[in-house]
């Protein structure tokens, strides 16, 4: 869970914090410019600190366009937004790295990013950090880096993740859940066929009586487990509704409930690279 000081963050093994909810920024298939701007605004002023980002959304340059935009009207100084971006799994040879982290940058025109993550590493294991060298120039040190700060995973009450989630805590591991609300409609990489997780009757049952969103019991769900949620929705009055979900807390029984909706549905899976040699999903994670 958050720290017993600040319920909203978890600490990273580099001694910073990374709060435990923030906001999914990919783009939907067919992206409105200046969309990301106006949303991300919004987020920060509403009380958002935690951005998801990635060069493959190809929107980042909004992104960073929002935060600065909030940063010179003084709502927030650079320190208190945590941005994380990602390398695509096509840039992972170390002079790739390095310029796909040179492009992220530029495009972003932050003098930093907080946290930077190898984007579906088709079986590329945490350890594995041989793959980045050392830069002389500072730019990208990855000998200094722990691969063991952060795991992002598909992980809701219909994919809960136990096992790696014990696991990764084990190891002090920060689990980050994406998709945690289930099926992303607009995304060419959801499997149609899957079951609605916000329309399953248990948790509508907890909401109810809680007097919650669905989307609010899944998301307290697992910000008590001490998963990093970021839920993606432009939509404000969701981005508001997301975030009230530390005014309550759901019981031991109420909990227990939610795991036992376990079914092991995956519903992104890549269906298109499933036939190469290190497609990811074969394995239970």
């Amino acid at each position: 869970m958050g720290s017993a000081l600040d319920p909203h963050r978890v600490l990273l093994n580099d001694g910073n914090y990374l709060p435990i909810f923030g906001l999914g920024t990919s783009s939907t298939d067919k992206p409105v410019k200046g969309e990301t701007v106006e949303a991300v605004k919004i987020a920060i002023e509403m009380g958002y600190r935690h951005f998801d980002g990635a060069l493959m959304y190809g929107n980042e340059d909004e992104v960073g366009e929002a935060i600065r935009a909030k940063i010179a009207d003084r709502t927030v100084k650079r320190e208190d937004v945590f941005y994380t971006s990602k390398v695509w799994m096509t840039y992972l040879s170390p002079t790739l790295v390095q310029k796909a982290l040179e492009k992220t940058l530029k495009d972003v025109q932050l003098d930093y990013i907080d946290l930077y993550l190898v984007h579906w590493p088709m079986g590329l294991k945490p350890s594995e950090n041989e793959l980045f060298p050392s830069d002389a120039s500072g730019k990208i040190l990855m000998d200094d880096v722990d691969f063991r700060e952060t795991w992002k995973v598909e992980c809701h009450p219909y994919f809960n993740q136990n096992k790696l989630l014990k696991y990764c805590q084990h190891n002090n591991i920060v689990l980050v859940g994406y998709s945690p609300l289930g099926k992303l409609n607009y995304s060419k990489f959801v499997s149609p066929e899957k079951p609605i997780l916000l329309n399953d009757p248990e948790l509508k049952k907890i909401g109810d009586k809680l007097h919650k969103s669905v989307a609010q019991v899944v998301l307290r769900y697992q910000v008590q487990r001490g998963v990093v949620v970021i839920p993606k929705s432009f939509n404000q009055g969701r981005m508001k509704q997301n975030m009230a979900i530390f005014d309550f807390e759901l019981t031991n029984e109420e909990m227990k409930t939610i795991n036992g909706l376990n079914k092991s549905i995956r519903y992104v899976t890549l269906e298109q690279l499933q036939d190469h040699p290190k497609y990811p999903f074969h394995d239970e994670y």
